[in-house]
């Protein structure tokens, strides 16, 4: 299993919030470029960041800083946040992002999910946040009606090979993740699952682990130091470069 720390940012700061809400933000770190290369020297190989002003707004909002942390920082980055068109896809690919995250997108244009899992395969990632069950979008602004597990094979139908899966209940909350959702939709589909909330130790490092999914993401417990990066991603195992 991987771990992929991450970095939140919001109007160029390293930020994380408390289930998803915008006012909640915290600054957490005051350089990502200096983070990122912490998190390297910890042993990641995997960064997970998040453009949240891209996510509110549908734009490439904090694209420089990204840009510049995933060519300088020596490590494999997954991003989401914004990315809604084949020409925002294309242009963090062209500049160094090893796998693009989409989130409102598979509900709301599982076309282009469909055309940029055609094009670019396992650098095609989908998001899915859930509120109770319910998948959200826009930054976990909006809700739908669509189940998270419907989505999930939906996407795999169309070829996504990667699902990233957020309890936003979870989210930033240390709660510890949901791991009867994520068993499910680990069991429901053949993509690669990383999970996504609530990570708060490694006890949920190893609970994780036993699912037996691919990835773990963690924020807001590397920060308050309630996890120690190196120890969880030796208990994670070996991880592995795409």
């Amino acid at each position: 299993m991987i771990i992929l720390p991450a970095i939140d940012i919001c109007n160029g700061n390293c930020v994380r919030l408390y289930q998803g809400d915008f006012s909640t933000a915290e600054k957490v770190a005051e350089n990502p470029l200096d983070t990122a290369q912490w998190f390297r020297s910890q042993g990641a190989k995997w960064l997970h960041m998040v453009d949240l002003d891209g996510a509110k707004h549908g734009t490439l909002a904090n694209r420089e800083i990204i840009v510049q942390t995933a060519k300088e920082s020596g490590l494999l980055v997954e991003l989401g946040g914004g990315i809604r068109d084949m020409h925002s896809i294309e242009y963090y690919l062209e500049r160094g992002i090893s796998r693009v995250i989409l989130g409102s997108a598979a509900i709301k244009n599982p076309r282009l999910v469909k055309d940029a899992a055609g094009a670019y395969g396992e650098k095609i990632a989908v998001g899915i946040d859930a509120l109770n069950g319910m998948v959200a979008t826009h930054g976990w602004l909006q809700s739908s009606d669509m189940d998270y597990i419907e989505l999930a094979r939906r996407m795999e139908a169309v070829g996504v090979r990667t699902i990233i899966f957020t309890d936003i209940g979870r989210d930033g909350t240390l709660a510890g993740p949901n791991l009867t959702q994520l068993e499910s939709i680990n069991r429901a589909v053949s993509c690669d699952i990383i999970a996504s909330g609530g990570v708060a130790n490694l006890r949920n490092i190893k609970d994780i682990k036993a699912i037996g999914v691919y990835g773990a993401i963690c924020g807001k417990s590397i920060y308050k130091g309630t996890l120690d990066l190196r120890e969880a991603i030796k208990v994670a195992g070996e991880q592995t470069d795409e």
